[in-house]
């Protein structure tokens, strides 16, 4: 169920404009008197590429246009292809990460990951069709980015999972899933599941390929992203 709270709705409003203002700048002249499409003003979903030239091809960016219309946060459309290694992560203040099969970070590549979150960025990732290799790379990925932090479980009461929608359970093809977070300063900066929030059935030509999709994602990745914007 929506949650209709009109202090709720004013907050993300003001934290939308103050996130695309801190991570993409003001917008320009140009901008406005073109009579574009707005999108500078618009929250960015980055798309990373990592490991060289690894990244999602089966994660729905669905949910932006479902967060645009059922909530206040106003969002460009469709995912930005941004280099996790490159400059270019700090004008997106929400990314994924998703993907299958076993990989290697480079050095610069964690090294970028972690001034992105620690400097306010926020990272969805996911392992596509719960996959185990991606799984234990990941893991081990922000254990050798973070050896300080870990990923801990987070409960299904826990405020995320009321910012959009009320979410009681994440319903699954399968095992029962579990979100699990890394904080940074008292905040969630990354949110991970192991298993699928890749929303595939709304993904042209991809499936979960009998993974543990998450078959609820694209209302979690709503919450996430609005949780996100409101810390």
């Amino acid at each position: 169920m929506k949650r209709q709270s009109w202090s709720l709705t004013l907050l993300l409003t003001l934290l939308t404009l103050a996130a695309a203002f801190c991570f993409r700048g003001p917008v320009r002249a140009a901008d406005r008197d073109s009579g574009g499409s707005g999108e500078a003003e618009s929250v960015t979903c980055a798309n990373l590429i990592y490991a060289g030239t690894r990244s999602s091809v089966c994660f729905s960016d669905k949910f932006l246009s479902i967060a645009a219309r059922d909530s206040t946060i106003s969002t460009a459309r469709k995912f930005k292809p941004v280099k996790l290694a490159g400059p270019d992560m700090y004008r997106h203040p929400f990314a994924i990460m998703t993907g299958e099969g076993a990989f290697t970070l480079t050095e610069s590549e964690r090294a970028n990951l972690r001034r992105y979150l620690e400097r306010g960025g926020f990272l969805l990732a996911s392992a596509g069709c719960s996959s185990q290799q991606w799984d234990a790379s990941f893991r081990r990925e922000i254990q050798t980015i973070f050896n300080e932090r870990s990923l801990t479980p987070i409960d299904m009461k826990h405020e995320l999972f009321r910012t959009v929608y009320d979410i009681e359970q994440l319903q699954t093809k399968g095992a029962p899933a579990k979100l699990e977070g890394l904080t940074i300063g008292g905040k969630i900066v990354l949110i991970y599941s192991p298993d699928g929030l890749n929303d595939t059935s709304t993904m042209h030509g991809c499936c979960c390929c009998g993974g543990n999709e998450i078959v609820n994602a694209q209302r979690v990745n709503v919450n996430i992203l609005a949780y996100a914007l409101m810390q």
